[in-house]
C-alpha cells in the first residue's frame, strides 16, 4: 500500500522543531560554561575550561514549551513589527502605481539579460552585508524581485534565491560587519576589522558560486516552468500575474521611489553610525508611506485601509518569526547549549591544525541553528575556540574565518534565523521548498569555504 506523505505546513513543521527541542533537553546534559566581562567588548563571554555539568537538571515540560511561543514573540518583536510597518507601506506605495512603473523600467533594462540582474542582486547585496553587516533591510525588496521575476518567466525562489544568497555570502565573507567581525575579532583579541583585504577579496569567487546556482536553477524554470520548485503553489497579491502593460514612469512615481532609496540610505547610515536597527529602519518607512500619500493624494482613510491590508498580507509571516525564535528559546531554558559548544569542541583538539580548521568550520555551522544571532554566537564559541586554536596551530584570525563562514553560510538555510523566516514569509516559499533548493549551494559553499580554510592554515592567515 503506498503513501504519500506531504510536508507540513512551514508553522507546523517548526513547532515540531520546538518539540524535537524540547525533548533534546531531557536527553543532553545540562551543564555551563563560567562567564566573564570582555574587557575588549565589555560583554558577557564564556571562560574556556570551566564547563561544568549542572548538579540538577531542570526539566522543562509542555507548559514551557507553550509558555516559550509569547516569550518568543517579546523576543522577536523588532523584527515582526517591522514585517508589519513594510508591509503597510509598500501596500500604499503599490496602490500609486509606483513599483509596476518600476517593473517597467527594470525588464525594459534587464528582460533580455536575466543572467546580469541576478548578478547584480546577489553581488551587491552581499557586498552591503559584509561592509554594514545588513540583513533585515533586504526584506523591503522581496516584493519588489518577486514580480520582476514572474514578469521575466522565472520564479519567487529565484528572487529569494538572488537576496539569502547575497545575504548569507556577505555574512560569510564579511570585510567589516560591526556584528560579527567586530565581536569575533574584539573576543578572539586580534586587531578589529585585521585581515579585511583577504576577505574582501574572497567575496568575488564566493558571490560567483553563489549566482551560478542561483543562475542555473532560473534557466530550468525559463525552459520548464514546471520545473520550478513553487511550481503548484499559488502567488498571493499582486505578483499574482504580472500586468500585460506597465504605467509609465511619472515625475510622483521618481520621488516615491528616492524616497525609498533615501529611507533605506538613511537607515543604513544610522546603523553603521548611531547604533540604529530595525526600530529606526520602521520609522523611517513609516514616514515613506506618509510622504507617498501625500504626493499622490491619498485620503487618509484611503491610505489607512490600504496599510491594515497590507500589514495583514504578513500575519503569517510574523507567525513564522515567532515560533523560529521560540526553537532557539527552548534550547536556552533547557541549559544544553554549552553542553553542545563543550561536546563539539572536544574532538578538534585530537586532529591536525588543517583538520581542526574545517572542524570548527563545521562547528560553526551547526550551532548556529542553536544560536542564529551571529553576535551570541561569537560570544559563545570565540572564547572556546580562539585558545584552542592556539593548542592545535590554527592561528586566531583562521579561528575567526570559521566563526564567519559557518555563520554566514548556515544563515541561508537554518529555520530558526527569523530573518530567512520572514523573507521566505514574504515571497510565500514553505521551508521544505526552500531547504531542497538551498541544501546544494550550502554544500558547494562549505566546500569552498573549507578548501578556504586549509589554504589559510597553511599560508599562515593571521
Amino acid at each position: 500500500m503506498s503513501m504519500n506523505f506531504r510536508m507540513p505546513h512551514t508553522l507546523a513543521l517548526l513547532f515540531f522543531i520546538m518539540v524535537a527541542a524540547l525533548v533534546a533537553t531531557w536527553i543532553i546534559p545540562q551543564g555551563q560554561f563560567a562567564t566573564e566581562v570582555s574587557p575588549a567588548t565589555g560583554a558577557t563571554v564564556v571562560v574556556p575550561g570551566t564547563y561544568e555539568v549542572s548538579d540538577e537538571r531542570r526539566i522543562l515540560g509542555p507548559w514551557q514549551l507553550f509558555t516559550a511561543i509569547p516569550r518568543a514573540f517579546a523576543a522577536a518583536q523588532d523584527i515582526i513589527f517591522f514585517l508589519f510597518i513594510i508591509g503597510g507601506v509598500l501596500a500604499i506605495i503599490r496602490a500609486t502605481g509606483t513599483i509596476d512603473a518600476l517593473l517597467g523600467q527594470l525588464l525594459g533594462r534587464f528582460s533580455t539579460r536575466p543572467a546580469l540582474l541576478i548578478f547584480s542582486v546577489v553581488f551587491v547585496f552581499a557586498l552591503t552585508s559584509s561592509v554594514m553587516g545588513a540583513s533585515g533591510e533586504y526584506i523591503p525588496f522581496i516584493l519588489i524581485l518577486v514580480a520582476l521575476c514572474r514578469a521575466m518567466r522565472m520564479d519567487a525562489m529565484t528572487a529569494v534565491g538572488m537576496v539569502v544568497a547575497g545575504y548569507g555570502i556577505g555574512y560569510g565573507v564579511a570585510a567589516f560587519n560591526q556584528y560579527t567581525v567586530f565581536i569575533a575579532q574584539g573576543v578572539a583579541e586580534i586587531p578589529i576589522y585585521s585581515g579585511w583585504p583577504v576577505r574582501l577579496g574572497l567575496t568575488l569567487p564566493f558571490v560567483l558560486i553563489g549566482v551560478h546556482h542561483v543562475w542555473g536553477y532560473a534557466k530550468r524554470v525559463q525552459e520548464d516552468p514546471e520545473r520550478s520548485l513553487v511550481a503548484d503553489i499559488p502567488i498571493a497579491g499582486d505578483a499574482a500575474q504580472p500586468p500585460a502593460e506597465y504605467p509609465t514612469m511619472t515625475f510622483r512615481h521618481v520621488l516615491v521611489l528616492l524616497g525609498f532609496l533615501s529611507a533605506i540610505g538613511i537607515a543604513i547610515w544610522g546603523i553603521a553610525t548611531r547604533g540604529w536597527y530595525l526600530i529606526e529602519l520602521g520609522a523611517a518607512f513609516l514616514v515613506l508611506g506618509l510622504a507617498t500619500a501625500v504626493v499622490f493624494r491619498l485620503g487618509a482613510s484611503d491610505a489607512a485601509r490600504r496599510f491594515v491590508q497590507g500589514a495583514g498580507d504578513l500575519t503569517e509571516t510574523a507567525l513564522l518569526v515567532g515560533v523560529a525564535r521560540g526553537i532557539a528559546l527552548v534550547m536556552e531554558d533547557g541549559q544544553i547549549l554549552h553542553t553542545i559548544v563543550h561536546g563539539l569542541s572536544m574532538p578538534l583538539s585530537t586532529v591536525g591544525p588543517e583538520l581542526a580548521a574545517v572542524g570548527m568550520l563545521i562547528m560553526q555551522a551547526v550551532l548556529n541553528l542553536f544560536v542564529p544571532s551571529g553576535s551570541g554566537q561569537a560570544f559563545v564559541t570565540m572564547p572556546i575556540m580562539a585558545p584552542l586554536g592556539d593548542i592545535v596551530g590554527v592561528t586566531r584570525q583562521v579561528s575567526v574565518l570559521a566563526f564567519q563562514f559557518g555563520d554566514g553560510f548556515s544563515n541561508m538555510i537554518i529555520p530558526t534565523n527569523a530573518v530567512l523566516m520572514g523573507i521566505l514569509g514574504m515571497a510565500g516559499i514553505p521551508y521544505d521548498r526552500w531547504f531542497r533548493f538551498c541544501l546544494p549551494l550550502f554544500l558547494k559553499l562549505m566546500a569552498a569555504a573549507a578548501v578556504t580554510m586549509v589554504a589559510a592554515v597553511v599560508l599562515g592567515f593571521s
